[in-house]
């Protein structure tokens, strides 16, 4: 078995059809790892979706801020934005069934055997991977509980700017969503800064880049992650892969063999 991970789709099917001929995957025996953002923005959303859906016995994805964005309007609490790709999911017969799949698809994955983690955008830097695991499965039991629209509803906004132990309910589970599917920049006791979407060089006064922070709890453990497109897959730093090279956005979708560490890419 051969496990690959594959950064943000975004609704672009084809480069991702074309990374897994290069290799040959085999979903009878290998795995397929993606950073979130399945879909949004692109123009083969449904597509991709249920393309994912297919191989999902052979498939493991992270939500990312995209996908529940999706699961927010698909609840009726969000409207679409201008910039949204998502009408042809909401329109599709088999609607509910992609998007109960979806909703009950994690924040974190780790494979403690291949000692990989991989999220949508990062873990902050006062998290040992234990405590970031455990924080992620508190939202992702309210997703799949009766409180799930509440939360949806509720998931939007940039505040708290940082973890207290004190949060409860919707501040507690908002940052927590924040640190895992938007964070880019924050200081080193984890407080966030959500404007800014440039490259690492371009760092507010007092923020870096989240993995960056030299007493990172996460620094001896490997994580995949995708969501900064502007790093375009360089993020000068131990054992972080930035999987994100925004194909989308007209620059190219990669994928890396995790046992050996060999990358693939597909320009748009």
């Amino acid at each position: 078995m051969t496990v690959y991970a594959v950064g943000d789709l975004q609704g672009c099917l084809q480069p991702l059809k074309q990374l897994l001929k290069q290799v040959s995957f085999d979903s009878d025996k290998d795995t397929l790892w993606l950073t979130g953002d399945l879909i949004n923005r692109g123009g083969e959303c449904l597509e991709t979706l249920r393309f994912v859906y297919a191989m999902r016995d052979s498939v493991v994805t992270v939500l990312g801020n995209h996908d529940l964005h999706l699961l927010a309007v698909a609840a009726g609490v969000r409207a679409q934005s201008s910039s949204d790709t998502l009408s042809e999911i909401l329109n599709a017969p088999d609607r509910e069934v992609l998007v109960n799949w979806l909703r009950h698809q994690p924040l974190l994955h780790h494979d403690p055997t291949l000692e990989f983690a991989m999220v949508h955008a990062g873990i902050p830097p006062q998290w040992s991977l234990k405590k970031a695991k455990k924080r992620a499965r508190e939202v992702e039991t309210v997703l799949r509980g009766d409180l799930c629209d509440f939360f949806l509803m509720t998931m939007y906004g940039n505040t708290p700017e940082c973890w207290e132990k004190g949060l409860k309910d919707a501040d507690r589970w908002r940052v927590i969503t924040n640190y895992f599917t938007r964070m880019r920049f924050c200081t080193a006791k984890g407080k966030l800064e959500l404007e800014t979407k440039a490259g690492i060089h371009h760092a507010p006064k007092g923020y870096a880049p989240w993995f960056e922070h030299l007493n990172r709890k996460t620094y001896d453990d490997r994580i995949l992650f995708g969501h900064w497109a502007a790093l375009e897959g360089q993020a000068y730093s131990e054992n972080v892969f930035a999987l994100d090279t925004g194909y989308v956005w007209g620059n190219k979708m990669t994928m890396i063999q995790l046992d050996n560490q060999q990358f693939f890419t597909v320009s748009a």
